[in-house]
């Protein structure tokens, strides 16, 4: 009886059993593929040795500032989407998609430009107290890491409109051919052509251009909900709607990895071994956390489409739900990471300080992140798809200056614990999100944000 009546109860969803497995599961491969690009560069670099292992983390840090810029205006793009096909506008939904595309190509080739024109003053400003043969890896990493801004952008913008379709697997499957591409890549040009870092960043460009036309070829379909050529001008209203949702993401997620960045300039304080060791850290956790990054992606199509439908009780099930499965699958990757920390360690060629320093990171990181980690991240998408885009700007950024950054110094500087007080800092700061992200939600305040447009 039970049984009966909860299959009617879905058959009245948004969004059933299966379709929710069709949507998560691809971008949880995704996901896992994505951060498998960063690890497999800092892995086969590392044979170079730490100077060109420093160098590519250093600039990873930038990389990841402009790549969470690109994927905030996917993100307004995804939600607009998301919202059209909940109100049955699949022609709204297409004209959003067409300015996405477009908005995150200029955004991307101003930040390309920037990067190359200033490179040095870049990276001096963020690092000018890292050893010369540090320092000149970056330089030759960033420059061609720039000329990939572009393409990995209108790919982030490709992918948000596939997961507004509830269809991640095309994306996913651009993404196994990215990664090949890149893994084929490295190889050939660090191991036999002895490019160093600018192999890494060289084979992960090609990639990037790859995967980006595949997506682009993708979407030109018209059979989709969602296709690009149906608006061939700029229309600033609907980049607006866009924007009103990626730009407050935008600097959210630019202050939070602006943060990171100036904190790896402390810990670029105690010498190379430690900033090798942060490097390693920031491969392995990312590992840990994969889930609840898909799970995020994930928020915003469904939750999205709830709201647009103007259904806010489904809304609420969804968001319940959604979290339960991110605190499950994350939680067993975290201990997953953990415990194969044996193995995983012993693939980086660095010193046995910097891998000890490591060990210690990834332990503080993944063990916290079981408990924080959701509620920090994932939460926060569940009020951004209902337009309620600006308590959880604020409330990040505040957190950051104070705890990531304000505290990491205290730590760090002051108590003279380098890495280890960066990354206590860390998790105190995800303490204080889940706090506010939870009071918000339970408050109901983000469902008084959106109106059908």
């Amino acid at each position: 009886m039970n049984a009966v009546k909860d299959k009617k109860e879905e058959q009245g969803r948004l969004f059933s059993n299966k379709d929710l497995r069709r949507l998560i599961f691809p971008l949880i491969v995704e996901q896992i593929l994505a951060v498998s690009v960063g690890m497999v560069d800092t892995v086969m670099v590392s044979s170079v040795g730490e100077a060109a292992t420093s160098g590519v983390s250093l600039v990873d840090m930038i990389n990841v500032l402009f790549i969470n810029i690109f994927a905030a205006v996917a993100t307004g793009g995804a939600v607009v989407s998301s919202q059209y096909l909940g109100q049955k506008k699949t022609r709204r939904a297409c004209e959003a998609a067409d300015q996405l595309v477009i908005i995150t190509g200029l955004v991307a080739a101003v930040i390309m430009a920037g990067s190359i024109l200033f490179r040095r003053q870049l990276l001096t400003l963020l690092y000018g107290s890292v050893e010369a043969d540090v320092m000149e890896n970056a330089l030759i990493y960033l420059i061609l890491s720039a000329l990939s801004y572009p393409f990995l952008a209108v790919y982030n913008s490709c992918a948000a409109l596939f997961r507004s379709m509830g269809n991640s697997r095309i994306s996913m499957e651009a993404s196994i051919i990215m990664n090949i591409i890149n893994v084929i890549g490295d190889y050939t040009l660090i191991f036999i052509f002895h490019w160093g870092a600018a192999g890494a960043a060289a084979a992960s460009l090609v990639s990037r251009m790859v995967a980006c036309f595949i997506l682009l070829c993708r979407l030109r379909n018209k059979n989709l909900e969602i296709h690009i050529g149906v608006s061939r001008h700029i229309s600033l209203p609907m980049i607006r709607r866009i924007l009103h949702i990626g730009i407050p993401n935008g600097v959210e997620n630019s202050i939070f990895q602006l943060g990171r960045v100036l904190v790896v300039g402390i810990i670029a304080l105690f010498g190379t071994s430690q900033i090798a060791a942060n490097a390693i850290a920031n491969n392995l956790d990312s590992l840990g956390v994969l889930p609840g990054q898909a799970m995020s992606l994930a928020i915003i199509t469904v939750i999205g489409r709830c709201v647009g439908a103007g259904d806010f009780g489904q809304a609420e099930y969804y968001a319940k739900k959604m979290m339960k499965i991110a605190y499950l699958v994350n939680g067993l990757c975290c201990l997953g990471v953990i415990l194969t920390l044996p193995l995983t360690l012993s693939l980086y060629g660095v010193t046995d300080e910097a891998r000890d320093i490591g060990r210690l990171l990834v332990i503080i990181h993944s063990g916290c992140a079981i408990v924080f980690w959701p509620a920090s991240f994932c939460l926060a998408n569940v009020l951004r798809a209902a337009n309620d885009v600006r308590f959880p700007m604020c409330a990040s950024i505040l957190s950051m200056i104070i705890f990531r950054i304000g505290l990491s110094y205290v730590l760090a500087v002051e108590m003279d614990m380098g890495a280890i007080g960066v990354w206590t800092a860390m998790v105190v700061d995800w303490v204080v999100r889940s706090a506010c992200f939870i009071r918000r939600y339970v408050s109901g305040k983000w469902k008084t944000f959106y109106h059908a447009a």
